[in-house]
């Protein structure tokens, strides 16, 4: 197992920009394009606002860990939260075409993170923390990076 790079935040929203800037710039590191980096960081970011507004019920002295793993065929982002557990199995399968036709708010955040990443999942830790696992995997054709 790599040693990961790991950043702790307060569950505030104004911390959401040292998120994305520490995601963006392991992923290009990691090979990533600016496109795909930006995938990476759009989902990690949906993930942190999910905690801060469902786990934490916007509670500003809580911590969110975000750990990134960089192995040879994969990079990974581990999220780990002490908030409100959520169930991804209770969650009802998205009308796409519905949802925008009523104009409804929210509602898009796991849709939106499993559509730009490979693998989405979400696990309850011995230790009762809380962690969301996004996966993105090395493309195979590397040059057709950035097309």
């Amino acid at each position: 197992m790599p040693k990961p790079l790991v950043k702790t935040i307060r569950s505030v929203t104004d911390h959401l920009l040292t998120v994305r800037d520490f995601v963006a710039r392991a992923a290009r590191q990691f090979g990533f394009s600016e496109e795909e980096s930006s995938k990476i960081v759009l989902a990690v970011d949906e993930a942190c606002t999910n905690i801060i507004k469902h786990a934490y019920h916007f509670a500003s002295d809580k911590d969110i860990e975000i750990a990134i793993y960089r192995f040879d065929d994969r990079f990974e982002v581990r999220i780990h939260d002490t908030g409100i557990t959520f169930d991804a199995r209770t969650l009802k399968p998205l009308d796409l075409k519905d949802h925008l036709t009523h104009y409804r708010r929210g509602g898009l955040g796991v849709y939106l993170m499993k559509s730009l990443m490979d693998a989405v999942e979400y696990t309850t830790l011995p230790d009762h923390r809380n962690e969301v696992r996004l996966v993105k995997y090395r493309s195979q054709n590397r040059s057709a990076a950035g097309s």
